[in-house]
């Protein structure tokens, strides 16, 4: 099948995006320039209104809702999300362009300021560049282009920026959603700008469960370990077990999902934190001691086809096992967090305009794909009950959390185009 062409009105549209690309740019360079690092959460309500305010002067209502009691929120360190809406002339329906402004800390390695917005060889670098600041600008300006071209005769279009979803978006999207602002009637059609590469619709993730395993033992004096029970040599026995028994267990399993890269198709676990005896920031000598705690954190990713019960439930008969087997070991065992596989149907609305928009501005098919990891789309589908919802947005998925983090300005231009004339669709129902 051949690629569909763009229409006179869908040329006009797609030069007006052109023409914006400078504004496109410098959009991005100003996100970037608001430091939103997460933890802690800084100035989260500064980068709220750098884009409350832009959309307030092209006519939207902007409200700006702080997530009270949310984890993280205080009043040094407030969960400011901003949601902004424009009615078109009639009733019909709602598309909803949804960006996380939080960021990770930018680590070490930088070969530039990762809060200056360098520009440079067709890329704009800095952390958030690619997740997902050049998203969250790319949908902006897709969005007034359209209302430049006045091609929004009916419906309404919404942007939201929410925070924390690199903490599990709690205070962001799970609080929004609690209010309803991911549900129907007010909103129909979801589209998050996360960076799973211009040519492809993410229609989902796997799933994941994160879970804190302490392991008991007694404490005594380090010359004389045989008096005590060590509480980390339990926990060597429970790494022992995950390593000879879970991994390889795990790599058997294979998804129908179409997850990129080609090594999340498989279940997953890794370990994220472990920690035991001596306070870890503590800097003299250690004490001579037999440590009675050690706690492990784990990040189980799994596949639509497994029992999210049965995930536990693996953990837990090892560390059953051991408690019969191993003399002394006694554990504890407390989740972190869990959420369950998602995936929108292929032929849903938003899936197919979003296609049908990559092939026409790129010329060729759009890949399907399911994210490795979770992104807010888990909130829509969980508790706003919306299941018409991808991710879609420029940037390359490798280059998050990473050094020297960039988002293409080509890529970026695309993208914003494909918005357009997915929601320019959507909108026609």
């Amino acid at each position: 099948m051949p690629p569909r062409t763009p229409s006179a009105s869908t040329d006009a549209l797609f030069r007006r995006i052109e023409d914006r690309r400078d504004d496109l740019v410098a959009l991005t360079r100003d996100l970037i320039r608001v430091p939103t690092i997460n933890p802690p959460g800084d100035v989260y309500t500064d980068c709220a209104e750098l884009i409350g305010r832009r959309l307030a002067a092209r006519g939207f209502a902007v409200e700006y809702v702080r997530a009270v009691g949310a984890a993280g929120d205080s009043d040094r360190y407030p969960r400011t999300n901003v949601v902004a809406r424009i009615e078109g002339g009639r009733p019909g329906p709602c598309v909803h362009f949804n960006g996380h402004i939080d960021v990770v800390p930018p680590g070490q390695g930088w070969t530039v300021d990762p809060f200056e917005g360098v520009v440079r060889d067709g890329r704009v670098y800095g952390r958030g560049a690619c997740d997902m600041k050049g998203g969250i600008a790319a949908s902006i300006v897709a969005v007034e282009a359209l209302l430049d071209e006045g091609l929004l005769p009916a419906g309404a279009i919404e942007i939201s920026g929410t925070v924390d979803e690199e903490s599990g978006g709690f205070g962001g999207v799970g609080h929004l959603a609690t209010l309803g602002y991911f549900s129907k009637p007010r909103v129909d059609h979801v589209i998050i700008p996360e960076p799973l590469n211009v040519d492809r619709v993410c229609v989902g993730h796997r799933g994941v469960w994160w879970a804190e395993i302490e392991t008991r033992g007694r404490v005594a004096h380090g010359s004389m370990p045989f008096l005590g029970n060590c509480a980390v040599r339990h926990m060597g026995a429970v790494l022992h077990r995950i390593e000879e028994e879970l991994i390889p267990r795990l790599a058997g399993r294979q998804t129908a999902m179409p997850v990129v890269p080609e090594g999340a198709r498989r279940s997953t676990i890794n370990i994220n934190a472990i920690h035991g005896g001596q306070r870890d920031d503590h800097d003299g000598l250690p004490s001579p001691m037999v440590p009675d705690r050690c706690r492990m954190v784990i990040d189980r990713r799994y596949l639509i086809e497994e029992d999210p019960d049965a995930v536990r439930g693996e953990i837990v008969a090892i560390l059953e096992d051991l408690r019969a087997r191993r003399p002394g070991f006694d554990y504890g065992l407390r989740e972190v967090l869990a959420f369950l596989p998602t995936m929108t149907d292929a032929d849903a609305p938003v899936v197919r305009a979003v296609a049908g928009a990559i092939e026409t501005v790129l010329g060729r098919p759009a890949e399907r794909v399911v994210s490795p990891g979770t992104y807010d789309q888990k909130h829509v589908v969980r508790i706003g009950h919306l299941k018409d919802c991808i991710a879609y947005g420029p940037g390359i998925l490798d280059l998050a959390h990473q050094p020297d983090e960039y988002v293409g300005i080509d890529d970026m231009e695309r993208s914003a185009k494909v918005m357009a004339l997915a929601t320019l669709e959507l909108l026609r129902g």
